[in-house]
């Protein structure tokens, strides 16, 4: 299922084989949560932006329109008309992130929708069975996520929580897998590994979630406000533990800078809402740095948003048109910048599996791991 083609260093180039297509490592994932990339962004857009993956959320589909009705309608491929994999989250961050009066028990969490504000019930059987009625090609892990800094004695017991209700996941596609009406009878699950910033209960937890042999395997828990050097210190920490024949995974991460360090310590997916989110206003990714399409020093600009790129956008508009379109909140300019930002992280996954294959990681590495984080000058 999935292979390492080749490594650098700890950077690997792999290929992942799956039911709805062949992925290849790294690579990104774009975030469609509610079954669409927010910014008017098709199906039909992605495979011209080069997606490989396309991530949407369990919790906001069992909310709208009901993961029933797209079973009914034939699963999520169906339902957004996309034939190649998709990821769907366990649900697992937003009802922590979102819900209100959420009561945490063995069982699983009761909470309440942070649409209408009915009582909802989500345990490790109901992620896996709501996952398995939207026929995702990976689902994640029901887990618990937990704030950074959070006590000590707190994260690792819920730690120990996550690891049992990884085990009810397991057994519960096992089951959904074997019945008649499931649509897809090969989805694939990856367990999440928690522990907050304590490297020891991020060691620990790895080591008993690889027991298991699943799918694949994903660092949770980052991104969320802790520093960055204490992100790349846990993936240092954790990744010696992580099975080397299974695909890792870095949930919620991040900036191109956080994608080519996170590379180079050994990961392999990736996900981020960062790229269409900063796009939708203005906040665009280049090859030589960041820049914000709105400024005035852009009023009259006639060149594209980046010579060196092929999107959509840059091949047909220049930058005042773009501009314009933010400045005076037109849609069309919303969508343009989007299409270029998601465009600019499949093209960073191409040009990092490039560099693996002729075995120069390391230069691409040193030239790119701060620039892409720095103002465009131009």
């Amino acid at each position: 299922m999935f292979t390492v083609l080749k490594t650098e260093g700890r950077a690997r180039r792999g290929v992942m084989e799956t039911v709805h297509g062949t992925i290849q490592t790294p690579v990104f994932m774009n975030v469609g949560t509610c079954a669409a990339i927010k910014g008017g962004v098709s199906t039909m857009d992605l495979k011209e932006l080069k997606c490989q993956v396309e991530l949407s959320n369990t919790y906001h589909l069992h909310i709208r329109p009901g993961d029933k009705l797209i079973h009914d309608l034939g699963g999520i491929h169906k339902f957004f008309n996309w034939d190649r994999p998709v990821l769907t989250d366990s649900g697992g961050f937003q009802v922590f992130s979102l819900a209100q009066l959420r009561k945490i028990k063995e069982e699983g969490v009761y909470f309440a929708s942070h649409i209408d504000g009915k009582r909802i019930f989500m345990g490790p059987e109901e992620s896996m069975q709501i996952q398995s009625n939207l026929a995702s090609t990976i689902a994640m892990a029901f887990d618990e996520c937990i704030e950074n800094p959070a006590p000590y004695q707190y994260t690792k017991d819920s730690c120990d929580r996550t690891v049992r209700w990884l085990v009810r996941c397991k057994k519960e596609m096992e089951r959904l897998n074997s019945l008649p009406d499931t649509i897809n009878k090969n989805q694939l699950l990856f367990g999440i590994n928690q522990g907050s910033t304590y490297e020891d209960l991020r060691i620990e937890h790895m080591k008993q979630i690889a027991e298991l042999d699943l799918d694949g395997y994903a660092i949770g828990g980052l991104a969320v406000g802790e520093k960055t050097e204490d992100m790349y210190r846990i993936i240092d920490a954790v990744e010696p533990y992580m099975p080397k024949n299974k695909p890792r995974y870095l949930m919620g991460v991040g900036t191109p800078c956080n994608i080519i360090e996170a590379v180079y310590r050994g990961v392999d997916f990736f996900d981020c809402v960062m790229p269409s989110r900063n796009a939708r206003h203005g906040n665009l990714f280049t090859w030589n740095g960041k820049m914000n399409i709105a400024n005035e020093k852009y009023f009259n600009d006639s060149r594209p948003i980046s010579e060196e790129c092929g999107c959509p956008a840059c091949r047909n508009y220049s930058r005042a048109y773009i501009r314009h379109l933010i400045k005076a909140k037109e849609a069309l300019g919303m969508r343009l910048c989007v299409l270029h930002n998601l465009y600019f992280y499949n093209e960073l996954m191409e040009k990092i599996r490039e560099a693996l294959d002729k075995g120069e990681y390391e230069e691409f590495y040193q030239k790119y791991r701060i620039l892409l984080g720095e103002r465009n000058p131009d």
